[in-house]
């Protein structure tokens, strides 16, 4: 059977339980005088017990099953002629699984189509063995379950402790996530940081990946002109467009506008947040850059590029713009009405209140939503790669090419390098710089808007 169609069976017995479980928790006496609520929880219980294990049993079986697969087809005749464990082995098993699952229209090598019918046998064998195994466990949840609907059994309490332990198995989920990317980037950073000196790779000044001396490779891997890049392009540029515009927007909307206006106003603004990026690129990479290399042509700017950073931050800062006026706009509300009234009472106009009394109480929360701009800044990819340079300089001219970290990443991770070479390894250290910035200054800003809610709260 099918994923989709297991899905589906496993969700009809779900709901079957539910119904069959609520109908006779119904005839228990007191269940039909408080509106059938405990034979509500008897239904879900009985469901939850019927769809979880085996959901959870699917979940584990999609991880294990592709190396169960590749084991029998490693024990069948055919697979004898397979070179040894590496690359050409791995193409022709991929090969080989593809044609299996109608994925590829032919293969490069013979043994392949050889492989694929061993493939096909054991693939469905083992999804019948996974489709008996799913319903067995959600029959056999859902008879214990059933057996427990009794009118003296406090159904409530155990549906409450199973949504109480999905919710935190998705908190759990979340950290674990995180924590793996750490682990994962620190140890390939490590790799790299054994080949090439942190000091080099933080300071150096010549960034030139293509053409790596094998006897210093730290010499050509001089990260600072991609770090320069990246704050030049993400904080300055973008942040000289989000800030105005984001934070104009929010004292407009929350101090001159009616309610009328507002209501028709903010929700058009923030879909500004709702662009896919890829659009944000191509408006950068074919309006806004041309644009700007005929103004600094016009201007006499001899740099003046088709890839400068001048359009990538514009076009970013565009896009940033939802963000910091969303938090802004929170923590210019949650200022206390009385302060604002106060100062107008005692004869100030209204910019002069905003300037003196709205904008310091509401700042916090404006730094903390500008700190939340910048992580977003300048971890954006797609922006970077359509209209931003692969070339690494050290200039302050905007009309000039930059680089960021993102684009350099995109970059040494496409193509064929090894990837234990200190090229595809630099990757990971640009990555694991990145992640650090963009988590220490989400750190920052959640705690700087955290504490401007319990001062306003």
């Amino acid at each position: 059977m099918s994923t989709l169609g297991l899905l589906f069976t496993v969700t009809a017995l779900a709901l079957i339980g539910w119904f069959v479980a609520r109908a006779r928790a119904m005839q228990f006496a007191g269940f039909g005088r408080r509106s059938g609520a405990g034979a509500m929880h008897h239904g879900w219980r009985v469901a939850a017990f019927t769809a979880l294990p085996p959901l959870i049993f699917l979940s584990a079986w999609g991880v294990i099953s592709p190396a169960l697969v590749t084991d029998r087809v490693l024990a069948t005749p055919a697979a004898t002629a397979l070179p040894p464990p590496g690359y050409d082995r791995a193409t022709i098993l991929a090969e080989a699984r593809g044609l299996a699952k109608g994925e590829r229209p032919g293969a490069f090598h013979p043994l392949s189509r050889a492989l694929a019918p061993a493939y096909a046998v054991a693939q469905t064998r083992l999804d019948w063995i996974a489709t008996a195994a799913a319903l067995l466990l959600g029959l056999a949840g859902g008879t214990v379950a059933f057996a427990r609907v009794r009118a003296d059994f406090a159904a409530h309490v155990s549906v409450e402790r199973l949504v109480r332990s999905i919710f935190l198995a998705a908190s759990l989920l979340a950290v674990l996530t995180t924590v793996g990317i750490a682990l994962s980037l620190a140890w390939q950073g490590g790799r790299f940081f054994a080949i090439v000196s942190p000091l080099d790779f933080l300071f150096g000044t010549r960034w030139s990946p293509q053409a790596i001396d094998p006897r210093d490779p730290g010499a050509s891997l001089g990260a600072l002109p991609v770090f320069w890049g990246t704050f030049l392009i993400g904080v300055v540029i973008a942040m000289a467009v989000a800030i105005p515009f984001g934070l104009g927007a929010a004292i407009w909307l929350t101090q001159y506008a009616r309610v009328s206006t507002r209501r028709r106003v903010k929700p058009a603004l923030e879909l500004l947040a709702g662009i896919p990026t890829v659009v944000y690129g191509w408006f950068a990479a074919l309006s806004v850059a041309p644009a700007i290399r005929s103004l600094g042509v016009a201007l006499g700017i001899g740099s003046a590029s088709g890839e400068s950073a001048l359009a990538a931050g514009l076009v970013m800062g565009a896009m940033i713009i939802p963000f910091v006026s969303s938090v802004a706009d929170d923590s210019l509300h949650a200022v206390a009405v009385a302060l604002r009234d106060g100062s107008l009472a005692l004869g100030a106009t209204p910019s002069e209140t905003i300037r003196h009394i709205v904008l310091p109480a509401a700042l916090p929360g404006i730094v903390g939503g500008v700190l939340l701009g910048v992580s977003r800044a300048i971890g954006e990819t797609v922006i970077v790669v359509m209209a931003a340079s692969s070339v690494a300089i050290l200039s302050a001219d905007p009309f000039a090419p930059a680089t960021t970290v993102t684009r350099q990443i995109v970059d040494l991770l496409t193509g064929e390098a090894v990837f234990d070479s200190a090229k595809t390894l630099a990757a990971f250290a640009l990555g694991l710089v990145l992640f650090g910035v963009t988590l220490a200054l989400n750190v920052a800003a959640l705690g700087i808007v955290r504490r401007h809610g319990r001062a306003h709260g």
